[in-house]
């Protein structure tokens, strides 16, 4: 007797349908896995043994083939058990009802017969959605995540014997319709106009003493996801500054948790963990290029994924390789990052804000009092460690100058007043500016999101905001993609005002904020 049973596996940030299909022939007992499958699969055949002995439910003593389908597909998912184990149930009449094809099965199985959480639940969920699954049965450890995605059927299963009673209709399972997504966001502070902030104990824009010019800039960065270069001495605040970021970013909407939670799962060994704050990813610099870009021989994603929705945060940018940095071409442009392998090609979203920091020079104390001890060519090499092309993809530049020592120990405003801290009210402008984005652009769209054609339609620029940038374009030779962003970021500056219009000095700002060519660095 043959059976078939559904499941899904993860590719990438996606998944596929897998067709576990289960026939019982009177050769001697074994069970035989076959379909492309690695080992992790391959030792679901001792899993299923115990958890079929210890839950006292009869393994047919026969042998037992379990083709994955399609076989030309890699398998390297342990969520395959539970599948399997109703296969064999449904196939040696243990279980007599029919497995409705609108039917998944997901889920790892121990020894003990309980149920494991397993990687990407919401991934693969989204998967059987989108092939007219509507009813999945999960283990319960993953059902705080799988709540998340809206519209499907959840039958959360505690172990093997639940199972089997669920599905004889002996003791039948809770099941749970999520409809809209069972999602309740964190109560926000600053939209419920409390004090403080989603990350009051993290750094806020107050704590750090003027810098004026770079607050700005991180205010706009974060408005419209603009990414942001910081240069200047050792010791003037830049790694705050991009620390003091998160403080100023809008919470993550429904669908975004959703995303982001879905990448984190695939990444960490935390399956029921929910994302509900935006990342802020700062890897080493001496991290690996497969660690920040994703792979590995079971394709994960990198910092750049695990950025998704959040801040990516080179700190000491020229120390990264050569390898590294170009790699974010891809990703700073389109917003995705593939991945590819001999086995196959996948793609992970990497759409994040790159916040970068830099020394002027190897000592870091180029152009200030201190004096710097750096050789010319010394100077010259780590000022070109990153290519033009990397830096044709950042919309904004700021200096970070030293601060007058006598205004370090100025004593803070209290945390505890109104109108305490500096983040507050830049976070305000930023939710307000990204609802007229999202109202321009659809959902979860931001201005650095915007196509040519989109600038042309929507950006609205003054015929005087026209004027001033082709000057600058011809005076500085901008290049076409510089010549656009600089349109997105002059975009973002108006829509802080709340001005339907870019004008010339939306422009100026924008321009004064681009970052500077060779050319003009060493003028």
């Amino acid at each position: 007797m043959s059976v078939q049973v559904q499941s899904i596996t993860s590719t990438g940030a996606s998944g596929i349908i897998v067709d576990i299909e289960c026939h019982l022939s009177n050769n001697l007992p074994n069970i035989i896995i076959v379909g492309f499958a690695n080992k992790a699969v391959n030792e679901a055949r001792e899993r299923i043994r115990g958890a079929f002995a210890t839950s006292r439910i009869m393994l047919p003593r026969k042998r037992v083939i379990i083709n994955l389908a399609p076989a030309d597909v890699p398998k390297a998912d342990s969520g395959f058990d539970l599948a399997i184990a109703v296969a064999i149930l449904v196939a040696s009449d243990q279980v007599r009802v029919e497995v409705p094809a609108s039917a998944a099965f997901i889920g790892e199985l121990g020894l003990d017969g309980n149920t494991r959480a397993v990687r990407g639940i919401i991934g693969k969920i989204l998967v059987g959605r989108a092939r007219g699954i509507n009813t999945f049965y999960v283990p319960a450890a993953n059902l705080k995540q799988a709540q998340l995605v809206p519209d499907v059927v959840l039958v959360p299963i505690q172990d093997l014997a639940e199972l089997f009673c669920h599905l004889n209709a002996t003791i039948p399972v809770q099941t749970v319709h999520t409809r809209d997504g069972k999602y309740t966001p964190a109560a926000d502070p600053v939209l419920a106009g409390e004090h403080g902030s989603s990350k009051a104990e993290g750094v806020q824009l107050g704590d750090i003493v003027g810098q004026l010019l770079a607050k700005r800039a991180l205010e706009i960065a974060a408005a419209g996801g603009h990414n942001i270069l910081l240069s200047g001495p050792p010791g003037t605040g830049k790694s705050m500054l991009a620390k003091a970021m998160p403080s100023i970013l809008p919470p993550l909407n429904r669908e975004e948790v959703l995303e982001v939670t879905h990448l984190h799962s695939l990444a960490s060994h935390d399956y029921e963990q929910i994302i509900s704050q935006r990342p802020f990813r700062a890897p080493h610099h001496g991290a690996s290029t497969v660690a920040v870009t994703g792979g590995g021989s079971n394709v994960r994603p990198g910092e750049l994924s695990l950025a998704h929705r959040g801040i990516l945060f080179f700190d000491e940018f020229p120390e990264f390789s050569r390898t590294t940095l170009e790699s974010l071409r891809q990703p700073l442009e389109d917003r995705i990052i593939s991945v590819s392998r001999a086995t196959g090609s996948v793609e992970f979203p990497a759409n994040f804000i790159l916040v970068a920091t830099a020394n002027p020079c190897p000592c870091g104390y180029y152009g200030t009092p201190s004096g710097c001890h750096c050789a010319a060519a010394q100077k010259f090499n780590y000022q070109n460690r990153f290519s033009g092309p990397i830096m044709d993809r950042i919309d904004l530049s700021c200096d970070v100058h030293e601060i007058d020592h006598t205004l370090l120990l100025a004593q803070p405003v209290s945390r505890s007043s109104p109108g305490d801290t500096d983040s507050q009210a830049a976070r305000k402008r930023i939710i307000q500016a990204r609802k007229l984005q999202s109202d321009r652009l659809g959902p979860s769209r931001l201005n650095t999101d915007m196509s040519n054609l989109e600038i042309k339609q929507l950006a609205r620029l003054e015929p005087d905001a026209i004027e001033s940038l082709n000057n600058a374009a011809r005076t500085y030779a901008l290049s076409a993609r510089a010549y656009m962003r600089t349109i997105k970021v002059a975009r973002t500056i108006a829509d802080l005002e709340a001005s339907p219009t870019i004008y010339k000095t939306h422009m100026s700002e924008a321009l004064a904020l681009r970052p500077k060519s060779r050319q003009e660095k060493h003028a």
